[in-house]
C-alpha cells in the first residue's frame, strides 16, 4: 500500500476511535484490553501518536521513551487525543519522502515515512476496535488489502523480534491463508523467534488458519477469538497464539 493510503486510513480510524470512545464514555471498561478503561485507551494511543510524530518531525535517529499522558478526563482527554492524532496525520502528509529517522521492525516498508504511516495506521485501527468493544458494537469493516497488510506486518515484523513469546519446544509450522486476497504466510515456530515466509512453501502445516483477511487481522491481534472452522490441524497452536502473542 502507498503512504498516502496508510495516512488516509490513519486519519479515518483516529477520528472514528475518538467518536466511538466519546459515545462509550471514558470510564467504560475495554473488554479487549483487560484492566483498561477508555481513559487508558485514549492516553495510550494519544501518547503513541505523539511518540511517532516526534521521530518524523524531529528526524530522531535514536529510540525515545513514550511521552507521559496528561491526567485529563472526559472531554479534555478527547480533545488532547484528537489534537495529537491530527498533528501526526499532518506531519506524515507534509514529511519529505527522504526523511531519515528511527524505526523498529526487522522488516519494514522502503522508507521511514512509509514505516510510520503503516505502523500508525494499524496501531490506530486495532485500538479503534478496542473502543468499539467498549461501546459493545460490532467492529467496523476493515478493507481486505489493508487487513492483509496488517497481518503481514504482524507476522513478518512484530513476531520476528526477539521479544516475541510465540515459541514452541519442538519445531512447528503454521500456515495463514487469507481467503479473499492473495495473502499466504508460512510461520515456522520453534524455541527461537518465529520465522515467517510469505507464500505457501509447500511443506506440511501442523495448523492452518484460513479466513477473510479482516478476520485474520482481528484474530491474530487477539481482538476476536482465534477459533472456529477456519482453524484446522493442531488447534493447540492457535491457543498458544492467543496466550502468548500479546504485544
Amino acid at each position: 500500500m502507498e503512504i498516502t493510503e496508510h495516512v488516509k486510513t490513519l486519519a479515518r480510524e483516529g477520528e472514528l476511535l475518538a467518536e466511538v470512545a466519546e459515545r462509550a464514555g471514558t470510564d467504560s471498561a475495554v473488554p479487549t484490553c483487560p484492566g483498561w478503561r477508555v481513559t487508558d485507551l485514549l492516553r495510550h494511543t494519544g501518547s503513541v501518536h505523539r511518540w511517532a510524530t516526534a521521530y518524523v518531525a524531529e528526524r530522531r535517529l535514536e529510540p525515545l521513551g513514550f511521552p507521559d499522558a496528561p491526567e485529563l478526563v472526559g472531554g479534555e482527554l478527547l480533545a488532547w487525543f484528537r489534537e495529537g492524532h491530527a498533528d501526526l496525520v499532518r506531519t506524515l502528509n507534509e514529511a519529505p519522502a527522504d526523511v531519515q529517522c528511527w524505526t523498529f521492525l526487522p522488516t519494514a516498508p522502503p522508507s521511514p515515512v512509509a514505516f510510520w504511516a503503516r505502523r500508525q495506521a494499524h496501531e490506530t485501527t486495532v485500538h479503534r476496535m478496542d473502543a468499539e468493544a467498549a461501546l459493545g458494537v460490532l467492529f467496523s469493516a476493515v478493507e481486505p488489502e489493508f487487513a492483509e497488510d496488517g497481518v503481514d506486518e504482524l507476522l513478518t515484523g512484530f513476531h520476528a523480534r526477539p521479544r516475541s513469546r510465540v515459541r514452541t519446544s519442538e519445531p512447528k509450522v503454521v500456515r495463514v491463508r487469507a481467503a479473499d486476497t492473495s495473502g499466504v504466510w508460512t510461520v515456522h515456530l520453534s524455541a527461537a523467534p518465529a520465522r515467517t515466509v510469505r507464500g505457501d512453501t509447500g511443506e506440511a502445516a501442523d495448523c492452518e488458519l484460513t479466513g477473510e483477511a479482516a478476520w485474520l487481522y482481528a484474530a491474530l491481534w487477539n481482538r476476536l477469538p482465534l477459533a472456529g472452522p477456519g482453524v484446522t490441524g493442531d488447534v493447540a497452536l492457535a491457543r498458544l497464539w492467543t496466550d502468548t502473542a500479546g504485544i
